[in-house]
């Protein structure tokens, strides 16, 4: 288990983060971000309108997450598109967002992009983070009052900080595993979680796919995840796939689908419209079945599966 000790860095491109009260901009319905001492807990959140869609983009490196190796490409080293470093795609981001993007950035090993920009959505997109997890959220949870009764929290615990306080007590405590808290959400949803002490990502798209989320593998390994299909493509070069709907993916232990967590994932290649290889796309093998034991206490949780 990898244990990163260095905080974030931050960087902003605006104002956007500037204040610790309500914001002036119409993008923002609240802001509030605090950061204390190593020891102390650290709490960041942005809701955005609904009319508004986020741009996100997380990078890990090959340290944190061992990307599948269906996702690489063989033509990424031979197209005339070439993949592109992580610095180069996060330089990318920040300056097709300048005015209103901001980076969080891990050391080497990690960062988390978020950007509020002026298409329509008819989705809650949230940026949240606690004792140093962040969670980028999209969509929307109907039975999110019944859920945050369910784990002891506030009527107006948005979708973003139940996602976290869910994943930190199941982490921690939670004697379900991950995929029987998962088949409980109701609604659309695609997020993203990065768990900087115990240098863990999780990520899970919703079963009716109507929040698309794509990853890719970039120049130096790094796994890269955005919901910006146009970003992807650019940054992976031939070596991305949509991320697989009903399904969630833990840095340690793989992708697995939440609906069907018996049957194993099969990858079938991906042949894009210049007849190219291009990664591959996750289907669950109706054939295959997983030998698992029955899992107790602790170790059942969002944090080991498997």
């Amino acid at each position: 288990m990898t244990h990163p000790s260095s905080l974030p860095t931050y960087i902003k491109s605006s104002s956007i983060l500037s204040s610790t009260s309500h914001s002036s901009s119409p993008s923002i319905t609240h802001s509030y971000f605090f950061l204390h001492s190593e020891n102390k807990s650290r709490a960041v959140s942005l809701e955005v309108h609904s009319q508004r869609k986020v741009k996100m983009l997380g990078i890990f490196k090959e340290k944190l997450v061992n990307a599948p190796k269906e996702l690489k490409s063989p033509a990424s080293t031979s197209w005339c598109s070439k993949p592109k470093l992580s610095n180069e795609i996060l330089n990318d981001f920040i300056s097709s967002n300048s005015s209103n993007a901001f980076s969080m950035c891990f050391g080497d090993d990690a960062l988390v992009a978020y950007s509020p920009s002026n298409n329509n959505s008819t989705h809650h997109r949230f940026f949240s983070g606690m004792d140093d997890i962040y969670c980028v959220f999209m969509g929307e949870l109907h039975n999110l009052s019944r859920l945050n009764k369910q784990y002891g929290l506030s009527k107006g615990t948005n979708e973003a900080m139940f996602i976290i306080q869910a994943y930190r007590t199941l982490r921690d405590r939670g004697p379900y595993p991950a995929d029987q808290v998962l088949v409980q959400l109701e609604g659309s949803f695609g997020f993203l979680i990065y768990d900087h002490k115990n240098g863990t990502v999780f990520v899970a798209s919703g079963s009716n796919g109507q929040i698309g989320l794509y990853w890719g593998v970039a120049a130096d390994g790094s796994i890269v995840i955005s919901e910006n299909l146009d970003l992807i493509k650019a940054s992976c070069a031939k070596s991305f796939a949509p991320f697989p709907t009903g399904c969630m993916f833990h840095s340690e232990h793989g992708l697995m689908n939440f609906e069907h967590p018996t049957r194993k994932m099969k990858a079938m290649p991906r042949i894009d419209s210049e007849g190219v290889m291009c990664g591959a796309n996750f289907n669950v093998d109706s054939q295959s079945k997983i030998q698992t034991m029955p899992r107790v206490g602790s170790e059942a949780n969002w944090a080991t599966w498997g």
